[in-house]
């Protein structure tokens, strides 16, 4: 395998710069340099990819947006709004002008969104018997694959505090509206092949369920954020 400065090299040529990776501990910064790497160096190719999940995501969403109400149009397609946040996260560090807060929604995106869908396929893994075995195994491996694309961000972002807090702020309200104050209607998250009401395992309910997931995970990326910030500031501290 090339050393992690070979393939720096190599897609410097190919893909133009790549930043400098950090001393980030593991737990904030889990890929090996290579991949991220080609990550980066591939950055405009996985934009590519993106987009085109993107407009798959509204197409697979296509029967909820008919069945909800269009001033809540914003928070249904969740997976989607995700890669399209990476997307363009990656394309305004690429153009010279990265953006913080799109930056910070990108990393919650992924990081939420990418694996709850996992989760819910496996904890309602006999309510998706209708999809195809190819359409389940793609929505799963696509899915995690937005986990690690958001292991990219903090090679070009600063993690800034008010846009972690922005973004916790949208995700906690499409948090509340999924699964806890609808305001019109129904809670508004993403379908699930079990109503809500029906008890699954362990006394919980389908709906228990999935909020519970989306909760942890929200969590999850609000506090993989804020020490990102931290030990950021702690590697560029050490090294003045």
């Amino acid at each position: 395998m090339a050393s992690g400065t070979g393939v720096r090299d190599s897609l410097r040529a190919v893909g133009g710069p790549v930043p400098d990776r950090e001393d980030l501990p593991r737990y904030i910064s889990p890929l090996p340099a290579w991949l991220e790497d080609l990550g980066l160096g591939l950055a405009w190719a996985i934009v590519g990819i993106n987009l085109v999940g993107t407009l798959f995501g509204f197409w697979y969403y296509r029967f909820q947006f008919a069945s909800e109400p269009i001033v809540l149009w914003p928070f249904v397609p969740d997976s989607p709004l995700a890669t399209l946040f990476i997307a363009s996260s990656l394309a305004a560090w690429k153009l010279g002008h990265s953006n913080e807060l799109l930056n910070a929604l990108a990393f919650f995106g992924c990081i939420k969104l990418g694996a709850w869908t996992p989760y819910v396929l496996l904890a309602f893994g006999e309510g998706f018997s209708y999809l195809h075995p190819a359409m389940y195994n793609f929505l799963f491996w696509s899915h995690l694959a937005m986990v690690v694309q958001a292991f990219l961000v903090h090679r070009y972002s600063d993690f800034r505090v008010w846009a972690i807090v922005l973004a916790l702020a949208w995700y906690t309200v499409d948090l509340v509206l999924d699964y806890f104050v609808p305001i019109l209607g129904d809670p508004h998250h993403t379908a699930i092949p079990v109503a809500d009401d029906v008890i699954v395992w362990g006394g919980a309910s389908a709906l228990g369920i999935a909020a519970a997931g989306a909760v942890v995970l929200t969590l999850a990326a609000t506090v993989l954020a804020l020490l990102t910030r931290l030990e950021k500031l702690r590697a560029r501290s050490a090294n003045e």
